[in-house]
């Protein structure tokens, strides 16, 4: 499946979400078609809403229902947060369509959308951190420990994550209050934007546009990945990595370059050719 998502304008981001609500709708029918016990499930998630917004509302209330919150709570609270702040609707449209572009598993948009827990813990820390910003910070951090328990991710409401963020896999991912992730950037299971100690402050990563941080990967304190890099799986990065390097291994050191422009977050290319031979 193509959709172009790279930093559309807003008049093509609303158009986005026009199309891949027609590709959800498209989907959860065929499969209401084929699958009997689904039927249900995709009438309330899909098939049954008037909008991609109204949609994603109710597959993420959902998903975090319970632990003394019922799901008509959670569903106000995401529906409120995406009808104060509609870029959270367009936004999870983008990543909706990262999932599908950077992920050969997936056969249809419905897949991801209503099965991925990297697509759900981000979609929810979108809604968090509008309500941080609003001044929820209570909500904001009960939802942040909610999503931790149901989906292994632990990412601060302050985050700052940028558009078309694909999260692989997502069990394990920690992402600190301070960090910023840009757009088009590819995470697997188990990366790590952590500080170094207990002071306070700016203290966690910002990973440019493109950037894709392998399996397990680790990067520490407030330091930048520059743009188009490659952070190999299972690396410790407590150095700045310059734009469109590869950087592995404990610490993480440059072992290779790629072209400028070039954006592994989107290509998802984890081979690299070392610029020296061992």
């Amino acid at each position: 499946m193509s959709l172009q998502i790279s930093q559309p304008p807003e008049a093509d981001a609303a158009d986005l979400v026009k199309r891949l609500w027609t590709i959800l709708r498209d989907d959860a029918r065929r499969i209401q078609g084929g699958e009997p016990v689904l039927v249900a499930l995709l009438q309330r998630t899909i098939a049954g809403r008037s909008s991609f917004a109204d949609s994603l509302a109710h597959v993420l209330a959902g998903k975090l229902a319970g632990a003394g919150v019922d799901e008509a709570a959670l569903l106000q609270v995401a529906a409120g947060a995406m009808r104060d702040d509609p870029s959270i609707a367009l936004n999870a449209a983008a990543d909706l369509c990262a999932n599908l572009e950077r992920d050969p598993a997936y056969r249809d948009a419905v897949t991801p959308f209503l099965y991925a827990k990297g697509f759900h813990a981000l979609e929810w820390q979108r809604v968090a951190h509008a309500l941080w910003n609003a001044g929820s910070a209570d909500l904001a951090t009960f939802i942040e420990g909610r999503v931790n328990d149901v989906f292994a991710v632990d990412i601060h409401p302050a985050a700052r994550i940028g558009r078309g963020v694909f999260i692989d896999h997502a069990t394990g991912v920690v992402i600190g209050e301070t960090a910023v992730v840009g757009d088009d950037v590819s995470m697997l299971h188990g990366v790590t934007l952590g500080g170094t100690g207990k002071q306070r402050g700016d203290r966690h990563p910002k990973i440019g546009r493109g950037v894709l941080l392998g399996a397990g990967s680790t990067v520490l304190g407030n330091i930048t990945v520059g743009e188009g890099a490659k952070v190999a799986a299972g690396s410790v990065v407590i150095r700045p990595v310059p734009p469109w390097t590869t950087v592995a291994g404990v610490p993480a050191d440059v072992v290779g370059h790629s072209s400028a422009g070039e954006h592994p977050g989107q290509t998802m290319d984890q081979a690299f050719v070392l610029d020296f031979q061992i």
